[in-house]
């Protein structure tokens, strides 16, 4: 709340009773979270690592040349109130659009009043804050590409998914990306204090936080949420001094238990929870995290994904059946939807736990991507290049080569790697029945080459 905003309220209640109802019903109806939302890098609480003295984005909004960017944290982490900051700072028009409710029409008549405000001449172009863009399909997000290219905008989008899978490549491609922290402990009872001392409802009560463990553990790193149950609670209470206790917190709200929250940090920790039990081996616990999942409403194909993702990264070729499995889960609740979904999804959780594991492949690539940076660009043997002129012919393209399936077994031994790299293991199978198989394979193949 601003300063003119109280002197207003004080203003009313000399003059005008009547009036100064309305004046107190429209704050009080305004949310806590928002009243006391800071206006100024000074009063930013968190994200140091970007807005700190030596942060990230410290200069670029202090000399004004921010470039298009997306902000990927969990909720109630400062996204939408860093983007207004950076905007009042850099005194550039602002202009904000919600993933939710807006179209490809609402994203080019904002871009439309973006380029008459940003004028011929000024090298302040108008911000564009697109909150939850994740949510934005293709079409919408490639009506973002010219402006954003050609400079007409300065994109900020705000997303609480990885940017890397709900982002198209051409836009991500044309903004900086800025990861968001959850708020630590610290964080969150400095926004507590700071709301009792600085907002104009709070400030005139008799407040005492004795504890903050419950207000803390319900908000679950979310500071919008934290302000929202704190408002809550001292709304209730009809007397003062107004003494904060873990007990007091949990008569107050309903729910007592932490309950999954799909946009907060229980979003992460039980998705966490859920991967690390199939990774474990235990389908009891993959179905008691999914059950919370689906009871917290949380996206079929999130879920979905996040198997089809750990079908190859931590079972692989223990059981190549398992991506098949997870693949076909992915394509069958899209189509059916909740709650059908639930069952498809218990029945790969539990296929997935209850199957044999392997990190092999994924150890493998991680080996073959260093190595590809430490080595650079290796030249590709002659023997296996591809000759489709004549040219490339007389410079010996492909010849040397033999066909795998001229020979017996379909096999014969030649060296594929570069030779800087001659007999460089990647791959090293796992120690499970169906891996073993695979190595007995190779070893009988290659006789002792790359460790086999």
């Amino acid at each position: 709340m601003d300063k003119l905003s109280v002197l207003m309220i004080c203003l009313t209640k000399l003059l005008n009773p009547r009036v100064k109802n309305c004046f107190t019903f429209s704050i009080m109806n305004e949310p806590l979270a928002e009243r006391v939302r800071p206006k100024t890098l000074e009063g930013y609480i968190s994200q140091q690592h970007l807005v700190g003295e030596n942060g990230a984005l410290t200069q670029q909004i202090k000399n004004g040349t921010l470039p298009s960017l997306i902000l990927w944290g969990p909720p109630g982490t400062g996204k939408t109130t860093l983007a207004q900051i950076m905007a009042n700072d850099s005194k550039r028009p602002f202009y904000t659009l919600s993933a939710i409710n807006s179209g490809v029409k609402d994203v080019r008549e904002v871009i439309e009043k973006a380029k008459q405000s940003g004028g011929l001449f000024t090298a302040k172009n108008p911000i564009l804050f697109i909150d939850e863009i994740h949510r934005f399909s293709k079409s919408q997000q490639d009506s973002l590409l010219g402006a954003v290219e050609k400079g007409w905008i300065t994109l900020i989008g705000a997303t609480t998914e990885n940017p890397s899978f709900e982002v198209i490549p051409a836009l991500l491609s044309r903004c900086q990306v800025y990861v968001l922290n959850p708020f630590t402990k610290e964080d969150l009872e400095a926004l507590l204090k700071r709301a009792i001392q600085s907002d104009v409802l709070l400030k005139s009560k008799e407040i005492k936080l004795k504890e903050t463990e419950a207000l803390l553990r319900l908000s679950g790193g979310d500071g919008r949420k934290l302000l929202n149950i704190f408002e809550l609670i001292v709304n209730s209470e009809t007397s003062e001094p107004i003494t904060v206790t873990n007990e007091m917190v949990l008569q107050k709200v309903q729910k007592n238990t932490v309950l999954y929250d799909k946009t907060g940090e229980q979003h992460y920790d039980i998705i966490s929870a859920f991967i690390k039990s199939i990774r474990g081996s235990d389908p009891n616990a993959a179905v008691y995290w999914l059950a919370r999942m689906i009871e917290g409403g949380e996206d079929v194909k999130f879920i979905a994904r996040r198997m089809v993702i750990l079908a190859s990264e931590d079972i692989g070729n223990a059981n190549p059946t398992a991506l098949v499995l997870a693949n076909s889960t992915f394509q069958a609740v899209n189509t059916i939807g909740y709650p059908e979904a639930r069952i498809i999804l218990s029945q790969c959780a539990t296929y997935l736990a209850s199957s044999p594991k392997s990190n092999a492949s994924y150890m493998a690539i991680n080996k073959a991507q260093q190595t590809v940076r430490q080595t650079g660009d290796l030249s590709v043997p002659l023997e296996i290049r591809n000759a489709p002129t004549q040219l490339m012919k007389e410079l010996e393209y492909g010849k040397g080569y033999q066909y795998a399936h001229d020979h017996e077994n379909n096999f014969v031994e030649f060296e594929f790697l570069p030779e800087e790299l001659s007999g460089t293991t990647f791959y090293n199978p796992g120690g499970n029945p169906r891996e073993n198989g695979m190595r007995n394979f190779l070893k009988e193949r290659w006789k002792g080459k790359y460790g086999y």
